[in-house]
């Protein structure tokens, strides 16, 4: 049977408002990646979603960001290598402080972009998970796109899982399409649900022009934040299922 891990970006609360309907989601993914005080998310929420994961069955990943509550971690960031690294492995910490078992890292939005491309700050995030791995003494995974993050993974000693995502466009060239520009977001449950079932199955996407890119992944996103996101979660969830296509997460 062929198993796909369903991923979503939660526990994004914001001066102790939710951003998300995290109880709908977690009933639906098998991975939560969980906002750790650097964009969004406080101890109450980090403790909400780490009781929710633990009743629905559901993975806990640590969701760093950019020190930057003030633009939701989605603006790049002048900071040095060292500061980072410092910034990334508060948030871990936090998120182990709040109970959780973290079972992978996903760094959030400009960060999640940065580490493609900036070798610097990939080596500062890896940097900063090793030793939860050491303390963990098991793999600790970092989930994310190709670019330095891979090589940055390997040389701290953490795998590396590619993901896609089922709710943003992607440019000709496997990239994102940039939230500002048109289709960068999608928010159609049967369309999302068709490309979730495609991605398993041939490991390709529909790019913004019509292309079809090439899109290996273990793990497929859903941001919780979307004003649809519950739908497509549902319908994603649904049409996995009657494809015979197990959800489950690969932590």
């Amino acid at each position: 049977m062929a198993a796909i891990d369903l991923n979503a970006d939660l526990g994004e609360t914001v001066d102790g408002v939710a951003t998300a309907d995290d109880e709908a989601m977690f009933a639906v993914i098998s991975s939560a990646s969980v906002a750790c005080g650097g964009h969004a998310g406080d101890a109450a929420s980090m403790r909400d979603s780490v009781e929710r994961a633990a009743r629905h069955g559901v993975a806990v990943g640590a969701h760093p960001s950019y020190p930057d509550r003030a633009n939701f971690g989605r603006l790049p960031m002048a900071i040095s290598p060292d500061e980072l690294a410092a910034a990334v492995a508060v948030q871990l910490g936090a998120l182990v402080a709040a109970g959780a078992d973290i079972r992978y890292v996903k760094p959030h939005g400009a960060l999640y972009h940065a580490v493609t491309a900036d070798r610097a700050q990939a080596d500062a995030v890896a940097r900063a998970g090793a030793p939860h791995a050491a303390l963990l003494g098991r793999a600790l995974p970092v989930l994310g796109l190709d670019g330095e993050i891979v090589r940055a993974a390997a040389s701290a000693g953490l795998p590396f899982v590619r993901e896609a995502f089922l709710d943003r466009g992607y440019t000709g060239a496997g990239r994102l399409v940039p939230r500002s520009a048109p289709g960068a977001l999608l928010d159609q449950p049967d369309a999302v649900a068709a490309r979730a079932v495609r991605l398993v199955r041939e490991g390709v996407v529909e790019a913004v022009d019509g292309t079809l890119v090439r899109a290996d992944a273990a793990s497929l996103c859903l941001h919780g934040d979307s004003p649809a996101a519950v739908a497509m979660a549902r319908s994603v969830r649904a049409a996995l299922d009657a494809a015979g296509i197990e959800v489950r997460a690969p932590w």
